[in-house]
């Protein structure tokens, strides 16, 4: 029978622990026939993948053209915060990442070559080991990836110019992959002091992600070969198909089976599980690494049949993405699903409606306690957000606060006191990679203290730290393009867009525009400066920008252009641009913006009153 005050005494070693070298954890998960056991108990779960724990993809605001970097402290918390919050007990990381031949400079891997780690990338994972340990999360942790993305086995191939293919015969490109794994099963955690071999957070190795075309040979020499220097964790095969390898199941060096479902019909998805579980029944434990792209209806009637079936160690749905310590949310919008899909949020909101992301995390809660005979967690009161440093007022972001739904700004003229409400629900998921608020109620010549407090339906957290004094030069006028209310006017073929988002920097509210089509706005004081922010499928000149006094004489003016074009190419990225003027003098309060070719806007962004 499953321990049913597991998530209660995790959160009790949490009031008594400290993150050097603690852990919840008394027992490594282990397999005794087809289930898993921590200790004597019983070991199931229901969770997320979250593919930036170990190295982020997704960090694209418009002016960045480099997608990757390593999460810091304040997101892995956050991220794993997230999965302990909803009652969770197991996460799935993404690869060990490797160099690309087509990467730029600063784009970061843990694997630089044979034999060569970033040291930065590791301690970055000792980090994710050392929360995860202290928050009771156990970790699925794949070694190698099969695709390009991330880099992975085509990488290795080529580090000694051989054929992809060759990855799972090559004795020197095996003896690359073993001196990585070697590498990674000794290292001692800077944080913690514990080699990760002896690591009780990790739940298992995964030998690779979805290695579809691995040999039987590869696959039972690396397993071998990690054996023999961890006789802790047990091992995945990684191979991930829809339906599991009959091989797999007599290999002595696999403990544990896992498959990925995508595929076209909920129907079609269950059936290839149920096969799966018959599959290894009596033999040994399986769990389903990736599932998604289903409606939450779909979704619920899989994770019954999971749950329903004893031999079942557990799903994780793909995929989960955590708080921005620049604010707001990483985004990523998947190319499966008819691009319906976008990563998940917790706790849910309404950027998340076509998804039904509300509901999904609440099923989540339902079944991840329900998979371990317990009753579902209580959502807590949110804890502080950090408020970020404030150099414009119309410029205003904080880290969010795991678990709030939305956030009240205060402001005063003096940090002991005085604070009005200035807004009171303000979503940190209602755009991506742009200020979460702008303070349009400020008057210039003045100075502004500020903070925030986060709020979900159990109450308010205490107040941020405070922001100030901001002096106000001009106020700033921004629109993000969810419908025409911004806008003054408009004429022309005009159509507001929300698909496709990943080839536009995530950017989900744009306004495309056909040749000829005008966008007019009005401001109560003199125009000081403008940006604006624009997607083209080609490099050429956009728009025609021009200023007015009255709305009916107008100027055109030259605004400095900046390209942002990314430095990768897996995507179907149109160009970034930028069109920005700041320092504009005379009494223009109207700003027309005309089409010159058809592209997109993503923000408009007007100073006044300079």
């Amino acid at each position: 029978m499953i321990h049913k005050s597991l998530y209660f005494l995790c959160i009790l070693c949490l009031l008594a622990l400290s993150i050097q070298g603690q852990s919840c954890f008394e027992n490594f998960i282990t397999a005794r026939g087809d289930q898993l056991y921590d200790g004597k108990e019983i070991f199931r779960f229901i969770s997320f993948n979250i593919p930036n724990l170990l190295t982020v993809e997704d960090n694209v605001p418009f002016a960045e053209k480099n997608a990757w970097r390593f999460p810091d402290e304040y997101e892995i918390q956050d991220a794993l915060n997230s999965i302990l919050a909803m009652g969770g007990s197991v996460a799935r990381t993404y690869v060990i990442t490797v160099k690309r031949e087509d990467d730029g400079p600063e784009i970061p891997r843990f694997v630089l070559g044979p034999n060569k780690f970033n040291e930065k990338a590791f301690q970055t994972m000792d980090m994710v080991l050392a929360i995860a340990n202290r928050l009771g999360i156990r970790l699925l942790i794949p070694l190698v990836d099969n695709w390009k993305w991330m880099g992975g086995k085509p990488q290795y191939a080529q580090f000694r110019n051989q054929k992809e293919e060759d990855f799972w015969h090559h004795p020197q490109i095996k003896e690359d992959y073993k001196a990585t794994l070697k590498y990674i099963l000794t290292r001692k955690n800077t944080i913690t002091g514990v080699a990760y071999k002896d690591d009780k957070a990790i739940l298992a190795w995964e030998l690779g992600n979805e290695l579809r075309d691995a040999t039987p040979e590869w696959i039972t020499e690396m397993a071998k070969f990690i054996k023999s220097h961890d006789q802790n964790h047990i091992i995945n095969d990684g191979i991930q198909y829809e339906n599991i390898q009959d091989y797999l199941t007599g290999n002595p060096y696999i403990d544990i089976l896992s498959s990925h479902h995508y595929e076209p019909t909920p129907d079609r998805m269950i059936e290839n599980i149920k096969s799966n579980i018959e599959k290894a029944r009596g033999k040994k434990p399986y769990y389903i690494g990736e599932f998604g792209f289903i409606s939450t209806q779909a979704m619920r009637f899989l994770l019954d049949s999971v749950i329903q079936e004893p031999s079942v160690a557990g799903a994780l749905i793909w995929s989960l993405r955590f708080h921005n310590r620049d604010g707001g949310f990483y985004w990523h919008t998947e190319p499966c699903g008819n691009r319906l899909y976008k990563a998940y949020h917790f706790p849910g909101f309404p950027s998340g409606n076509s998804y039904d992301e509300t509901n999904v995390i609440s099923l989540f809660i339902e079944k991840a306690a329900q998979i371990q005979n317990r009753k579902p967690v209580k959502i807590q009161k949110p804890q502080p957000p950090h408020l970020l440093p404030i150099h414009d007022v119309g410029r205003i972001s904080w880290q969010g606060s795991t678990g709030a739904q939305h956030y009240l700004i205060e402001r005063s003229f003096s940090p002991e006191g005085g604070w009005e409400t200035i807004s009171n629900r303000v979503c940190d998921a209602a755009i991506s990679y742009g200020p979460l608020f702008h303070d349009e109620t400020a008057e210039t010549g003045k100075s502004y203290y500020y903070r925030v407090k986060a709020w979900n339906y159990v109450g308010y957290s205490d107040p941020s730290n405070i922001a100030g004094p901001v002096l106000v030069d001009f106020i700033t006028f921004a629109d993000e393009l969810e419908n025409y209310g911004r806008m003054y006017s408009w004429e022309g073929n005009l159509s507001f867009k929300t698909d496709f988002c990943r080839s536009f920097k995530e950017d989900f509210h744009r306004i495309e525009g056909e040749k000829g089509s005008e966008i007019v706005y009005r401001v109560p004081k003199p125009v000081y400066g403008f940006s604006l922010l624009s997607f083209a499928q080609e490099d050429k000149a956009l728009f025609s920008i021009s200023l007015s006094r009255d709305g009916k004489d107008y100027q055109e003016v030259v605004p400095k252009r900046e390209n942002y074009f990314p430095e990768g190419k897996d995507y179907d990225y149109w160009l970034p641009i930028a069109y920005k003027m700041d320092q504009i003098q005379g009494n223009s309060l109207y700003l027309k913006i005309r089409f010159l070719c058809k592209s997109q806007i993503g923000r408009v962004e007007i100073q006044y009153g300079k």
